[in-house]
């Protein structure tokens, strides 16, 4: 097995690392990755090239922290884990302009008190009648939008203080 992958490898691990040795020349090689990260070069490979059914969580973390790519480890809740396959969960990232904009788009004043409203009325008598199912569906689904909002500007603003105290 060749010590890189070919260009047009999309593994989100092989392009993590590639991005990271921007900034860190031993990433360059999957060598020096792999003896950061403390595996062999072929088992880097494996995860590199998506031969590896299930990536060790460890080695996810550390990966993530190492290339400072902190939605490896969402990506990983998200498609790996079965119980973090339906949450809303943030895989990539945006810039934390858009993410602030849209967050507090979806705190706007108004829209924060419909929601309050309906969620009083749904839940004043302790059930959810069969009326309320579709009101209660509809807050369920704001909720998960903003959740994976803040999902977003987890990531990225984990992304950005690594950053400024690397510097």
């Amino acid at each position: 097995m060749g010590s890189e992958c070919r260009k047009d490898n999309q593994n989100v691990y092989f392009r993590a690392r590639k991005e990271a040795a921007e900034y860190n020349d031993k990433l360059q090689s999957r060598e020096g990755a792999a003896e950061l990260l403390g595996v062999s070069p072929s088992t880097l490979a494996d995860y590199e090239l998506g031969n590896t059914k299930f990536i060790p969580v460890d080695k996810v973390v550390l990966m993530a922290d190492l290339y400072n790519k902190p939605e490896l480890k969402n990506g990983y809740c998200k498609h790996e884990c079965p119980i973090g396959r339906n949450l809303p969960i943030a895989t990539k990232t945006c810039s934390i302009e858009g993410i602030a904009l849209r967050i507090l788009k979806e705190l706007d004043d108004d829209c924060v008190m419909q929601i309050k409203k309906k969620l009083v009325e749904i839940t004043e008598d302790g059930k959810i009648d069969e009326g309320e199912v579709e009101d209660m569906k509809e807050i369920l689904a704001k909720l998960d939008d903003l959740a994976l909002t803040i999902s977003e500007l987890r990531i990225a603003g984990n992304k950005a203080l690594r950053n400024y105290e690397d510097k």
